[in-house]
C-alpha cells in the first residue's frame, strides 16, 4: 500500500495549496507583466508569488483596482489577504476609511464595487483583446474619473464594461475571490498597488478529488492483481 499511501498525501497536498490563501498575511513577490499596456504602463494581469519564501509559495495572477500606487518588478512586500465572502473589508485599500480620507469608497458600498471588480477580474480570461478596457474599468472602477470612459479596444467601452459589471456581478461567487492590500496604517497614496486574486472554485478541487480517486482505485486494482498473481 505504499504506493497508495505516496498518492494520497500528494493529493492533499495538492488541495491544500490553492486553498491556503485564507484571510491573513502573506509575503507578496511581484514577478512579471503580460506585455499588454496603453503606451505609458503595463495592465492586469500581472504576476507574483503569494506566501514567498515558504513552503507554500505559489503563483498567482494579479489583478490590480489600485491606480493612486504603484509596485515593480521583484518588489517583496507583506500584505493582508482579504476573502471578499468574510464580509469584513476593514483591511482593504477602499472598504478601509481608517485615515478619514474623502477619496475612500463608503465602505457600505465597497463590497459591491469589488464584487464588480472580481466580475471584471473573470472576464480577462476571454476578453484578451480588451487588456486596456478591462484595466481601466477595474482603474475607473475604484477611483471614478481616472482613466476615459470612452476608450474601446475591441467595441467594448469601458463604460460599457462597467455597467455590465454593475448588472452581472451577482454571477460570480465572492469567495473565489481575495485582495491583497498591503499591511495597514492604509493610506490612499505611497504604498503598494492593492490586486485582486482569483482562487479556483470548489468545482475545481472535487475534479481534483475525483482524479486522485480514480488514481487510487487504479493502484489497488494493480496491487491486488500482483498479489493474486
Amino acid at each position: 500500500m505504499k504506493l497508495s499511501r505516496t498518492m494520497w498525501i500528494l493529493g492533499l497536498l495538492l488541495v491544500l495549496t490553492p486553498l491556503a490563501h485564507a484571510d491573513g498575511t502573506t509575503t507578496m513577490l511581484f514577478t512579471g507583466v503580460n506585455g499588454a499596456n496603453n503606451g505609458v504602463y503595463y495592465v492586469s494581469p500581472y504576476t507574483g508569488i503569494m506566501n514567498y519564501g515558504t513552503s507554500n509559495a505559489q503563483t498567482v495572477g494579479l489583478f490590480c483596482d489600485d491606480i493612486n500606487n504603484d509596485v515593480y518588478i521583484g518588489e517583496v512586500w507583506t500584505a493582508n489577504v482579504t476573502n471578499m465572502a468574510s464580509g469584513n473589508l476593514s483591511n482593504t485599500r477602499y472598504g478601509s476609511t481608517t485615515d478619514g480620507n474623502p477619496n475612500y469608497t463608503n465602505a457600505a458600498n465597497a463590497l459591491q464595487l469589488y464584487e464588480e471588480a472580481a466580475w471584471l477580474v473573470s472576464q480577462f480570461g476571454s476578453h484578451t483583446s480588451d487588456y486596456v478596457s478591462l484595466q481601466y474599468a477595474l482603474w475607473d472602477l475604484m477611483s471614478p474619473g481616472a482613466e476615459p470612459t470612452s476608450y474601446s479596444e475591441s467595441g467594448v467601452s469601458v463604460s460599457q464594461w462597467l455597467s455590465l459589471a454593475a448588472k452581472d456581478y451577482g454571477q460570480i461567487n465572492p469567495a473565489n475571490f481575495e485582495i491583497i492590500t498591503n499591511v495597514g496604517p492604509l493610506a490612499y497614496r505611497g504604498q503598494v498597488q492593492e490586486f485582486i486574486v482569483e482562487t479556483p472554485e470548489p468545482a475545481t478541487v472535487v475534479l481534483l478529488l475525483i482524479g486522485i480517486g480514480a488514481m487510487f482505485l487504479l493502484a489497488l486494482k494493480r496491487q491486488r492483481q500482483q498479489v493474486a498473481a
